[in-house]
Order: structure tokens, then C-alpha cells, then sequence
């Protein structure tokens, strides 16, 4: 039997998973079912990334039969799994929950009031808990949330200038993508850290794109605002947008909220612009002049987001690229530092081609790094210190 700790990240149509031992950082095994509900598959890899064989042909028709199908395939690499706890990342934990959290029945309806705020990401995350509750009714449920990192904000960094009742009842800047800045902050803490007390500016790019202005080690600002529409232009969705846009199509397209929410979430961004594609790699390979005004647009609001949270932090000490783009792409980490020796940014090109922890030159002024984030470890950790509290709470 293999006594482990499984972590979840549940999306609208996926399911990302990995199995880690009770002690440790590296998985046991890790994978992603894609397309639930529509004809999808699962792929389930070892730790040292071999390909496991599904057990049989997977059932994908749901959350709760992708994750059963996960677990047959994982029995039969393993052995019986005892599992001990189920880490979620859950996108949103409201204005209150700055710290991971035991899920229960109650706990789970008071996260579903915050449903409405991230309508595509928070069911589904639920959904996952509610699987896992069902494949494995004695193990603790532990919600990790994207929200909690950004918790210390200041006011000012906090709010909307609308009636003070809206930040009253939840309407205010939550940031999100926090799993994966606490990772980064956490590792700049082990590789620099004379570097992590200071100034730090982490851009996570990928098909979900955000900035965060990060100061010894805690979230000053984000370019994500309520909801993860907000900021950069992203895969698909489309970043900074004029309210007025949002009267505009209601008053003279005549468009209903969920006609709205289709647009901004999964017509717009990268896609939108390009005509192209969501995929950053298809973008840099295709020669359609949409695709490089696509692209032209991205780095432009990186860079003015850049210039933003600098404002916030009086200054910037390290830049940091992570994410599936931030972490690959040579050609955007290139292009957006290109414009940024004004704030003391200069990238050695050999550094960067070669995907360096450092790919700064000798002469910048502002130390810039690629650092491979990951929110699984995140998870995990916080599913073990829970695990001490408690014990300790007890004895």
C-alpha cells in the first residue's frame, strides 16, 4: 500500500494531479485529464516523467469519473493508495482566508458564495473537492487559495473608487495566481536571499497572464484586480478593459451578461487580437500580421504594468519571468526587457537563449531570472503544515 498526499486543480474542462509522498518535494507521479465531458483522455506520467499506461479506457464523462479513472491507472503503477489528504487549489477564497483551509460541507458552502466573483474557475474547483470527497470520504480536504497571497495589500491597493459599500460587500482587488508567487518568493528566499527582501517584480505569463509586485516576500500590488479578467491581456481573455466597453455591448449590442462573460473570457486576448490562436508558440511561429500585433500588444501592456508595479514597490531590485511563456519563450522575455533599461533592466542575449536562472547581463542594474514555478509543491507544503498544527494542537 502507498500511504501519499494527492494535489488538485480542478478547471472548467480539466483536471490536473499529482501524487507525492508524505515526505518530500519531488511527485510520485503527475498528470492531467482534458476535455471532461467531451470525449477527452488522461495522461498520467511517473515522477521521473516515464508515460504510465492507463489501466483501461478512461471515463472522462465527468470530474468525479476523470479523477476515479486517474486513480486505477495510479493503483496500478502503485499498489492500494491510502491516501492521507487532498490538496486543492481553489482560484478564489474572498476577502477573510489568507492561509490554507480544512474543507467540510459548511466550509464548501461558504466558498460557493464566491462563485459569482470567479463564475469559470470557482465551481469547478469545487467540483474537484466534491470528487475527491466522494473517492475518499476519511481523508482531509485542504483548500489552497489563489487569492490568499495577496491578502496583504495596502487600502489603496485593495479598493475600487465606488461607494465604500461595494469593498464592504467583496468588491475589490483580490490578485490571484498566488500559489505560483509564493512558490517564486519562497525559492527566491533558498537561491537570493538578499534578493528576496527586496524589490521584486514576478511575471507569471501564460495562457493566464498577471504581474505582482512583491516586497520581502509579501504581495504589495497585482495587475489582476477582481476577478482574473483583469491586467495583461491573456490566452483568452482580455485584460485591462474600459467599463464603458461592458455598457457599450449591453446598451448597443443589445448582449446579455453571459453573452458578455463568453467574450472577455474565452474570445478575447491572445486569440481575439490574432484570429490566430491562444498559443503563444503558434503565435511566434505563424506569419499571419495579426499574430505579431497579437504579440505587440502583449509586451506592451507587460511593459506598462512593469512601469506600474515598480511605482508601487518606489523601485525594482529583480524582475522574474515564470509560467509556461515567461519560462520558454526566449523571443518575449527578450522583447519586453528591451524597453526596460529606463528602470535598469538589460538581458544577456547568450544567458537568455540558454534559459539561465539569471539571464541578466553583468552591467544590469536590476538582476532578471526565470524561475520554474510550481504550485503543486505549494500545495503539498501547505497540506503538511496543517497536518503539524494540528498534531501539535492535539498533543
Amino acid at each position: 500500500m502507498t500511504t501519499a498526499i494527492l494535489t488538485l486543480n480542478a478547471g472548467s474542462s480539466s483536471l490536473k494531479f499529482a501524487l507525492y509522498p508524505l515526505v518530500g518535494d519531488e511527485p510520485l507521479a503527475f498528470g492531467i485529464a482534458d476535455k471532461i465531458g467531451d470525449n477527452g483522455s488522461i495522461k498520467v506520467h511517473r515522477g521521473d516523467g516515464r508515460a504510465m499506461p492507463a489501466a483501461e479506457k478512461p471515463d472522462v464523462s465527468s470530474h468525479v469519473a476523470a479523477l476515479q479513472s486517474v486513480l486505477r491507472t495510479l493503483a496500478q503503477g502503485f499498489g492500494q493508495l491510502d491516501v492521507d489528504a487532498v490538496g486543492h487549489r481553489i482560484v478564489h477564497g474572498g476577502p477573510d482566508h489568507a492561509a490554507p483551509l480544512i474543507l467540510d460541507e459548511e466550509k464548501l458552502a461558504e466558498l460557493e458564495r464566491f462563485n459569482p466573483f470567479a463564475p469559470l474557475h470557482q465551481p469547478h474547483n469545487l467540483a474537484g473537492v466534491r470528487a475527491a470527497m466522494t473517492a475518499f470520504p476519511s481523508a482531509r480536504q485542504v483548500a489552497c487559495f489563489d487569492t490568499a497571497f495577496h491578502r496583504s495589500h495596502d487600502f489603496v491597493n485593495d479598493v475600487f473608487a465606488l461607494p465604500r459599500r461595494y469593498y464592504e460587500a467583496g468588491v475589490r482587488r483580490y490578485g490571484f495566481h498566488g500559489l505560483s508567487y509564493e512558490y517564486v518568493a519562497g525559492e527566491l528566499r533558498r537561491v537570493a536571499p538578499a534578493l528576496a527582501e527586496g524589490r521584486v517584480i514576478v511575471a507569471h505569463l501564460g495562457n493566464g497572464a498577471s504581474l505582482c509586485a512583491i516586497q520581502n516576500g509579501s504581495s504589495v500590488a497585482s495587475t489582476m484586480g477582481f476577478s482574473p479578467l483583469d491586467g495583461l491581456p491573456m490566452g483568452t481573455r482580455c485584460g485591462q478593459l474600459d467599463p464603458g466597453v461592458v455598457l457599450f455591448l449591453m446598451d448597443q449590442e443589445r448582449m446579455s451578461a453571459a453573452d458578455i462573460a463568453d467574450l472577455l473570457y474565452r474570445q478575447s486576448g491572445l486569440l481575439g487580437l490574432s484570429s490566430v490562436s491562444n498559443d503563444m508558440r503558434t503565435l511566434e511561429a505563424s506569419s499571419a500580421p495579426e499574430a505579431g500585433q497579437a504579440i505587440d500588444y502583449f509586451i506592451s501592456r507587460i511593459q506598462r504594468e512593469i512601469g506600474a508595479m515598480a511605482a508601487a514597490l518606489g523601485g525594482i531590485d529583480a524582475l522574474v519571468f515564470c509560467g509556461g511563456i515567461g519560462e520558454n519563450s526566449v523571443m518575449i522575455r527578450r522583447r519586453v526587457c528591451e524597453r526596460m533599461a529606463w528602470i535598469g533592466v538589460e538581458v544577456d542575449p547568450a544567458r537568455n537563449t540558454a534559459g539561465d536562472v539569471v539571464v541578466s547581463s553583468d552591467r544590469s542594474r536590476v538582476q532578471v531570472m526565470v524561475v520554474r514555478t510550481n504550485e503543486e509543491a505549494v500545495i503539498v507544503r501547505s497540506v503538511r503544515a496543517l497536518a503539524l498544527q494540528n498534531a501539535q494542537g492535539t498533543a
